[in-house]
């Protein structure tokens, strides 16, 4: 019987734009991100309130998740990326991650993500909500 890896929680505001783009695109989030444009990205990064990572055996692992927040730590936190790496689907780590997010938050704070369709089954199995009405003007780029 082969153990589990061990997976760590950290929030890491200074996470490299390399390992953030190497996580959306190995999660398949890299096809809707602008993963090309490096000063984007960092500006994502750098204006998130609240940025969680996954890593495997300890807190200089390998880098298999991350979750980045807009929040005020108060009443909403609005969560535009949630990205794991496929090789670590399975254990635990979205679940983790907002686990993570809930317990810095509090219970005052809801968390609000807006799902790609292939990962609405997953959100709805851990208990989140589904909402119908919700709202967006679309990026033009």
């Amino acid at each position: 019987m082969t153990d589990r890896p061990r997976v760590t929680y950290a929030t890491e505001p200074g996470l490299p734009v390399a390992e953030f783009r190497r996580v959306l695109v190995e999660s398949g989030l890299g096809a809707i991100r602008p993963i090309d444009d490096e000063r984007r990205l960092l500006a994502m990064l750098e204006r998130a309130d609240l940025m969680l990572t996954a890593r495997l055996d300890g807190p200089q692992g390998e880098l298999v998740g991350v979750m980045r927040a807009i929040t005020d730590f108060a009443w909403s936190c609005y969560v535009p990326e949630l990205a794991v790496n496929p090789a670590a689907q399975g254990l635990g780590v979205g679940r983790g991650l907002l686990d993570e997010a809930r317990r810095l938050l509090g219970p005052t704070v809801s968390v609000i993500l807006a799902s790609v369709p292939e990962a609405a089954g997953f959100y709805e199995r851990i208990g989140m909500a589904r909402q119908a009405d919700a709202f967006w003007y679309r990026r033009e780029r």
